[in-house]
């Protein structure tokens, strides 16, 4: 079974123009027939449809090759071939369609509902097209147009307002479920995330989503650990709220290490408005850890959360709100 997928190949072609057709009027009392070839029909086209239910390319990866159906080939009395069926390719909101061999992107699926890629061959001519005063049995027809197969490249870059970003256990799921609709896997251990999850949060002002962003380690930006893989999901939100783990014997360093994997991959990440959050205030009973956070980090906005005790949450929420509202 296939889970989660945020990228894929796929070989895709339009349908070929149908051939148009040689044919003559064979018909009795008719003393002059004459060519009557009808012209074929065109090729099926390639079209992708955003679907906002999808939010995976998972399908993609159980069929991988999509060719619309060719155009049929005219008949006599200048009856047109059959145009070919189009083929229909769903994805989620955020898809990018890039050219598999340069990496170029071909088009960016936000915003649209549906783009044709590539449209069909078009049909040939039959030969009662041909036909002249001084050619009146025109014995060819024009034969449709061909089409090339491509390989494309499908990548899906999650759409979101806010990004959680965090080391491995840092509460991001936890965070998460507290705040959405989302149900996330939790647990206490490293890597409890494998795949980005989404939720929606209901407010007065109306609904926002948040990503939880699979744990980021040191050297993500290299490639290192499941951040690098999933480090291109954040680049859509609005903003970013870096978790750290009060709890931790190194909670002091987490932000600087964060703030430098996103920086090396993508230095307009760091451009984005954020909120430092110190998590598991319920732990840190004497309030020193979230004390020492704000002096080691003076010119961030720094709040204190605790999912167990729930404080701090609605703090956040009118912080997520002026964010949005901006």
């Amino acid at each position: 079974m296939i889970g989660f997928a945020d990228e894929t190949f796929i070989d895709v072609s339009a349908g070929s123009g149908g051939n148009g057709a040689v044919s003559f009027r064979r018909e009795k009392y008719v003393p002059f027939g004459g060519p009557d070839g009808g012209d074929g029909g065109t090729g099926g086209s390639i079209i992708f449809i955003v679907k906002n239910n999808l939010k995976t390319l998972s399908h993609l990866k159980r069929k991988r090759v999509y060719r619309a159906e060719n155009g049929h080939q005219g008949e006599g009395r200048r009856r047109h071939g059959r145009d070919g069926k189009d083929v229909e390719i769903p994805v989620p909101p955020g898809t990018l369609i890039k050219d598999a061999v340069t990496g170029e992107i071909i088009k960016d699926l936000t915003d649209i509902e549906s783009f044709v890629f590539a449209l069909g061959g078009k049909g040939g001519l039959g030969n009662y097209h041909f036909s002249t005063a001084r050619k009146q049995t025109p014995r060819y027809a024009q034969k449709g147009k061909g089409v090339e197969e491509k390989r494309l490249h499908i990548e899906l870059a999650i759409i979101a307002d806010i990004g959680l970003v965090g080391l491995p256990n840092a509460g991001k799921s936890s965070l998460l479920n507290a705040l959405t609709n989302a149900n996330p896997k939790i647990g206490s251990y490293p890597f409890t995330t494998k795949i980005p999850n989404l939720g929606v949060m209901n407010t007065s002002a109306g609904d926002f989503v948040i990503a939880d962003i699979p744990g980021i380690i040191e050297g993500a930006s290299s490639g290192a650990g499941m951040g690098f893989k999933f480090l291109k999901h954040i680049s859509r939100t609005k903003a970013l709220i870096f978790l750290i783990d009060l709890d931790s014997p190194d909670f002091k360093d987490v932000f600087k290490i964060l703030y430098r994997e996103l920086e090396e991959y993508a230095p307009d990440l760091i451009k984005r408005s954020r909120i430092v959050l110190g998590t598991k205030t319920d732990l840190d009973v004497d309030e020193i850890n979230i004390r020492e956070l704000r002096n080691s980090l003076p010119n961030e906005e720094i709040l204190g959360v605790s999912v167990y005790t729930r404080e701090g949450l609605k703090e956040l929420e009118k912080l997520f709100l002026g964010i949005i509202g901006d």
